[in-house]
């Protein structure tokens, strides 16, 4: 498995579609379930399109990776330089949505992941960064 990191910008719909590319072929490389795939790039799918919409943009960054046990992985970084998020907890209310979508976007994205970490200021922009192990 190639361990390198690909970085892709974020800047247009067309950008979202590669993420979505890059998640799917990185998923198969590491070997991930065809339902652990789904899931990944289904997270990675909103959490880009968050990126483009809310953040005003950024880049995407795909890393093969394995845990301490050697288990194989996919990490995905998602930073922006948009307006941050200023209610963390209203955000993750499933349902809630600043813009004209289901609501689902950061909490849905959170349960379809293995590890869902995020760190955003208002006013500085926001990174999350979500881990998917193999079964």
């Amino acid at each position: 498995m190639n361990e390198e990191s690909q970085r892709l910008p974020v800047v247009s719909d067309q950008d979202v579609v590669r993420v979505r590319q890059l998640v799917r072929t990185a998923a198969v490389a590491a070997k991930l379930s065809l339902v652990d795939q789904t899931k990944l790039v289904t997270a990675a799918s909103e959490l880009a399109r968050n990126t483009l919409v809310y953040g005003g943009g950024g880049h995407v960054e795909v890393t093969p990776t394995r845990s301490e046990r050697g288990k194989a992985g996919i990490r995905i970084v998602f930073s922006d330089e948009g307006p941050g998020i200023a209610d963390l907890d209203l955000a993750f209310t499933d349902g809630y949505t600043s813009g004209g979508g289901l609501g689902l976007g950061l909490s849905g994205a959170r349960r379809l992941v293995d590890e869902f970490d995020i760190v955003t200021a208002v006013g500085e922009g926001t990174t999350i960064t979500v881990v998917k192990w193999c079964r």
